[in-house]
This record gives C-alpha cells, structure tokens and sequence, in this order.
C-alpha cells in the first residue's frame, strides 16, 4: 500500500470514528424512545427492547408537542428568509455603494454580534409589551430578524466583496438604479449565500430558547420552551421524552441531511470568506 493511500485510509477510519461518536447520542435517544417505561434504566440502556419496539412512544410525544412544531415553524420560515433578506441588501449597500460612514455603520453592525442575550432581556420585554407584541410570534420572530442581521449582514458583505464592481458599473452606465442592480444582477448571484443564511438562520432559530420562554406565551410557545417543561415534570416518562427530543430535533437535521450540501457549496463559493 502506498503512503497516500494509508494515509487516506487513516484520515477516512478517523472521520468515521468521529461521525459514530457523534451519532451515539441519536442513537441511544432513538432507542430508548422504542423502549418500555419499564426497560428504561442506565443499566440497560444500550439494550435493545426485550418485548419489541414501542411506536406508541413517538405518536405520544408528537401529540404532546405537535402545536408546539408547529409554532416553531410558524417562527423560523419567515425568520430565517426575512433575515436572509436584509443581510443581502445590506452586504449589498456595504460592499458595493461606498459612503461615508459606511465602514462605521458595519462596525456598529457587528457590535450586534457581541451584545449577550441575557443583558438586554428587561429593556426587551419592555419594549415588546410597548408595541404590543409581547406574548405572540410575531414578536418572537421580529427578535429574531433584528438579531440575525449582524450575522447575515457579515456573510453577504464578504460573498459581495469577491464580485468584481465592473459588472456593477456597466449596470449603472446603462441607467440601472440602486434596486435595480440588486434585483437583476446582485440577487441571482447571491444562491450560495442564501443556502448559508438560510440553514444558519433556521437552526438558530429552531433550537433558541431563551427569548422564546421569556417573549411568548403558553400559547405561542416553540418547541424548545414545550420540550423542557415536558421533561420538567413530576414524573417523567423518559422514553416519551426522548421521543419527543428526537421529533424535536428532527427538522435541523433533516435540513443538514437535504440542504447540507448546499451549505458547503456556499462556504466553499467564499459565503464566509473575509
């Protein structure tokens, strides 16, 4: 065997290794979710069910959690394309209309990036409850859009930063105005951005919890909120709850499973290049 390939061979056991490791936690969640409550136990947890697999447990957690899913979804599809929007024109204007002050307004941006949840909760929820979105989605949802644009703005900045400005120019001689450009040349080049934004946003989104507990109601809770107050619980039917973890997971990684591909053409198109 020759030197590349052994070490080829190594480099594809390590990545394997890897992958089974991280996919240890799934498989044990998926398992103990087809168990019994009464085959539940650290002792027996790598087991397989004795008196076969228990469907019943993913049905009683989605009928548990299926408002909730769907509050989720309600959430993240408009969040993530509406923030994949605004970083677009946004990284549009910063990278390909200079104005003065405009490096600033970019800094400024990404300070947005740094800010930590936890210090700006009470001003929030104040604000929240002036305009009168306290307690429902579109709250939530406006939340999320203002605190993706620091993030979206970056990676659509840099992507539009590798574009060379003649094509820009050549619009504007012919009369193209601002929006134009951006519609008809810059917004059909910008695919591999919008597949990263998109899956970042939506995972983001999908898996936060800390403005979704504290900005919405029992009504309007995601599934993350809903998820812990299952397992919260006096007594907790774990295989249940790991039925229900499993579906609540499922949509991110059903997105990285479909769209994964998509997400490293547009990192290796220069998405997060700087």
């Amino acid at each position: 065997m020759t030197r590349p390939v052994a070490v080829r061979s190594l480099f594809y056991l390590v990545l394997l290794a890897l992958a089974i490791f991280y996919l240890l936690p799934v498989y044990l969640m998926v398992l103990t979710g087809l168990k019994p409550f009464n085959e539940v136990d650290l002792k027996t947890m790598w087991d397989l069910p004795t008196t076969g697999l228990r469907i019943e447990n993913f049905i009683a957690g989605y009928q548990q959690l299926a408002p909730n899913l769907r509050n989720s979804l309600v959430m993240v599809i408009p969040e993530a394309l509406l923030s994949a929007l605004l970083g677009s024109f946004n990284g549009y204007l910063l990278s390909k209309w200079k104005f003065r002050g405009s490096n600033v307004i970019f800094t400024l941006i990404l300070f947005g990036m740094f800010i930590p949840y936890q210090s700006i909760l009470i001003p929030l929820v104040k604000f929240m409850q002036y305009i009168n979105l306290y307690g429902d989605l579109p709250g939530l949802i406006l939340v999320h859009i203002i605190y993706g644009i620091p993030i979206t703005t970056l990676i659509f900045r840099n992507y539009y930063a590798g574009i060379g400005t003649e094509i820009i120019e050549a619009a504007r001689i012919d009369g193209a105005s601002l929006f134009g450009i951006y519609r008809h040349i810059m917004l059909p080049l910008s695919a591999p951005s919008f597949a990263v934004v998109i899956i970042w946003q939506f995972t983001q989104a999908w898996n936060e919890f800390l403005f979704a507990v504290i900005l919405t109601n029992q009504s309007n809770w995601p599934v993350t909120v809903a998820l812990n107050n299952l397992a919260g619980s006096q007594l907790v039917q774990w295989n249940v709850l790991m039925a229900a973890t499993f579906l609540a997971a499922l949509p991110t990684l059903l997105v990285y499973i479909f769209l994964g591909r998509f997400f490293l053409r547009g990192l290796m198109a220069g998405a997060l290049k700087g």
